[in-house]
């Protein structure tokens, strides 16, 4: 933008006119965050950091998922950690994925495959640059731990394509009766015997030492006590935390590359800290535009967010007094808050446990409860879904949940779609008019409630 002319530039001959400089623009707004979340984002640019340096110090890299990973296993063997879902997460939040997403789709894979793939695949054909500008290091093991999401099967068949290595799957029963058996967990520990185990000693040149294994079981436990009580906190009102917005700042650690590390049982701590903090001064939710105002609204939510807008999809919830008291999302990589620690006794019992009984594994019925029981245990006002079009793990009966949970608990429901990581599918404007025509539900019903009264 110009400056405007005084009344003595006016008056001047043209040829003595000044020239106009531009205004300088106002500094963007600093996203403000918790002194955690900057703790975290260290973290994470640390170890994508130790990942690029992998060709250089020697380091060998497994490839592997969030839902039901092991990764103190994998550290028994010196392997680095990489996972792509992550990394297409960060791709996203870095709106780098939706040329990702196109590259993939000109290569052949359909506009319905999962973008957290698309977004992979396209990385990989662009030269495989990370979310840190460095090129990430060819895996040189695929370890499949697989726990109800089919594409993860296809997924790894493509990598295993590209890059020629080798592939260990940990196959995990699915709980379609909700219950884990004694049967269940001997067949993943015969798995990790005799399968898992002897092939990481073979790629890695490293001997398994299930002492070492438990001293990691041990400091899993330790980080999962404090990351249960932060998002409990949300119990309290208002609620000190976002439990899916913020909430996926909390989980990155403990359901990726730190669980089972030192570097987790610090940052819990600390996180945990902080949240009592703000539970003693009764303040809501950090947002990124700084504390949030009132509490309006408690929400559950089922769903993974949209991460190429992920600010703007936050900023409609805050900007309405709406927090999310619960969410499955932060559920995906472990279901802690339901009682499983990992257990350091019985070492390889606990970490096949720990994959029976992720959110991804879980059946219809067990969602519905889980769900049911998060609206009534956080006082929340309803469960809102938020369907992501590319992923079938998540959308699946859907519907179903929202029309089960609302008869259960007498709390309306309401549906929004967007996608993971394509920009395409995510509209503002009908995001937007769905949530605020759920806020208005909420109030109604909340009159009819105190009309009733």
């Amino acid at each position: 933008m110009s400056t405007p002319e005084t009344p003595a530039t006016a008056a001047k001959p043209a040829a003595a006119k000044p020239a106009v400089k531009p205004a300088p623009k106002a500094p963007a707004k600093d996203i403000e965050k918790d002194a955690s979340m900057l703790k975290q984002k260290a973290m994470m640019a640390a170890h994508y950091d130790r990942l690029s340096d992998a060709p250089e110090t020697g380091a060998k890299v497994a490839a592997t998922f969030v839902p039901g990973n092991l990764n103190e296993l994998i550290m028994c063997f010196d392997l680095l950690n990489n996972l792509p879902e992550v990394n297409a997460i960060q791709s996203g939040l870095r709106r780098q994925s939706g040329a990702f997403v196109l590259e993939a789709e000109k290569l052949g894979h359909s506009e319905d495959v999962c973008t957290y793939v698309k977004s992979d695949i396209g990385m990989m054909a662009k030269g495989q640059i990370g979310p840190n500008g460095r090129r990430l290091p060819d895996p040189d093991v695929l370890l499949l731990s697989y726990t109800g999401c089919f594409t993860f099967m296809k997924w790894f068949e493509l990598l295993r394509e590209q890059y020629k290595c080798e592939t260990i799957m940990l196959h995990t029963p699915y709980m379609g009766d909700g219950k884990i058996t004694e049967n269940m967990v001997q067949y993943m520990v015969k798995q990790l015997k005799e399968e898992v185990i002897p092939k990481l000693e073979r790629i890695s040149g490293v001997k398994f030492d299930i002492d070492r294994l438990r001293e990691y079981l041990k400091r899993s436990s330790k980080a999962e006590d404090d990351l249960v009580w932060v998002l409990q906190s949300a119990k309290n009102k208002p609620a000190p935390i976002d439990a899916y917005f913020g909430g996926i700042y909390y989980i990155g650690p403990i359901f990726g590359a730190f669980r089972g590390t030192q570097d987790a049982v610090d940052y819990y701590r600390f996180l945990r800290s902080e949240v009592e903090e703000r539970v003693k001064a009764g303040q809501g939710p950090v947002t990124p535009d700084g504390d949030m105002g009132k509490e309006k609204y408690r929400l559950v939510v089922e769903g993974p967010p949209n991460y190429t807008n992920f600010r703007q999809f936050w900023k409609m919830f805050y900007d309405e007094g709406a927090v999310v008291v619960a969410s499955s999302y932060t559920k995906v990589g472990g279901v802690y808050d339901f009682g499983f620690r990992h257990d350091p006794d019985k070492p390889l019992e606990t970490l096949a446990e720990y994959c029976l009984g992720v959110y991804t594994n879980r059946s219809l019925p067990m969602r519905v409860d889980m769900l049911s029981n998060y609206v009534r245990e956080y006082e929340a006002d309803g469960l809102l879904i938020n369907s992501i079009k590319s992923c079938n793990s998540f959308s699946a009966g859907q519907l179903l949940i929202m029309r089960e949970v609302e008869k259960r608990t007498g709390k309306p429901g309401a549906f929004i779609e967007t996608d993971l990581v394509d920009p395409r599918y995510f509209s503002a404007a009908n995001v937007k008019n769905r949530l605020e025509s759920y806020f208005q539900m909420i109030e109604q019903k909340r009159a009819g409630a105190r009309a009733a009264a």
